[in-house]
């Protein structure tokens, strides 16, 4: 009786559901969106990224440019897609800043709602730069020279909402001048129409800029940020050149869509952080003028509420309009 009872009992647990098997994440490749051009500084971050990640994760990881509408097209596509921590983004201060003040209820996504923060990686200084047969040499020479020509001259910037338009913005602000802008897909084509001549000047990421001031094509008269950078510590900031009140820089990282299961945002948030602690990598973001940040989740969400806050108040004072 006892032999049969113990059967009917091995039966019945045989019929019931096995605990699912807990998931392994990643089990296949993750995609990092860059919602701008191929190229620029947050390409080059982006791809950086992605090599440790591969190594750390032990699966492919993609960078994939889907650009256009100031990063918004590749940022929406995004916080649409499922929420696996497979498909990721590289979000700014333009998407996740200056974007939601710009467009407003144009903007085809919600910066905080439609998000998880992974990881705030580093923060990025702009430079002015103009082609080297601008007569200006010194900002003061340039401010002189767009008052006596207003409306002659124009900033690149790579795109609409961008910190480098919102820089060039705050500039004519301050200045009191008037310069036309130009925006373009990202910062490599904006740097390829200065090189060329088609623009007067840029408001640009240290990272594209700096092989260019380097080799003597083009002329660094500012940093929009008001303290020094380790990659161009011979240029001042425009706060100490006549413009006391400058003081911008952006910030990139990487985001999920919201819903991302917390064992993988903090499995991905670990990966990041360890990778730009890494000597070598440090020494490489601080050399094209990237200055690492080394934030957990919650840092990270509380860095990006404060920058919305921060780049609305920069908006409304740039009088800055779409």
């Amino acid at each position: 009786m006892q032999r049969r009872q113990l059967i009917l009992a091995l039966t019945a647990c045989a019929t019931l559901p096995l605990p699912v098997r807990a998931q392994t994440y990643p089990g296949r490749a993750v995609h990092i969106v860059n919602p701008f051009a191929a190229g620029g500084a947050l390409d080059q971050l982006a791809r950086l990224l992605a090599q440790h990640l591969n190594v750390a994760l032990d699966q492919p990881v993609v960078v994939e440019n889907r650009t256009g509408a100031s990063g918004n097209i590749g940022t929406a596509y995004v916080a649409k897609s499922a929420a696996d921590g497979y498909t990721l983004v590289m979000g700014s201060s333009a998407t996740h800043g200056i974007n939601p003040s710009l467009f407003g209820a144009r903007l085809p996504f919600d910066p905080v709602r439609d998000f998880a923060p992974v990881a705030v990686a580093v923060v990025q200084k702009n430079v002015l730069v103009v082609h080297e047969g601008l007569p200006a040499h010194t900002v003061q020479e340039l401010i002189e020279q767009a008052r006596a020509q207003p409306g002659k001259l124009s900033f690149g910037s790579a795109g609409a909402g961008t910190s480098q338009h919102l820089s060039g913005e705050l500039f004519k602000a301050q200045a009191k001048v008037n310069l036309l802008h130009v925006p373009y897909k990202g910062s490599a084509q904006a740097m390829q129409d200065l090189l060329g001549g088609q623009v007067s000047m840029l408001f640009v990421d240290i990272p594209t800029a700096l092989p260019h001031i380097r080799a003597g094509r083009l002329r660094a008269l500012g940093l929009t940020a008001a303290q020094a950078s380790p990659a161009l510590p011979e240029v001042r900031p425009l706060a100490q050149l006549g413009l006391p009140d400058f003081d911008l820089k952006a910030w990139y990282g990487v985001l999920a869509p919201a819903g991302t299961p917390a064992p993988v945002l903090a499995r991905l948030n670990t990966v990041i952080v360890d990778s730009l602690r890494d000597p070598k990598v440090r020494e490489h973001l601080l050399g094209i003028g990237m200055e690492p940040m080394t934030l957990d989740l919650d840092q990270s969400a509380q860095y990006i509420a404060t920058e919305l806050q921060r780049w609305a108040d920069v908006v409304r004072l740039s009088g800055a309009a779409l």
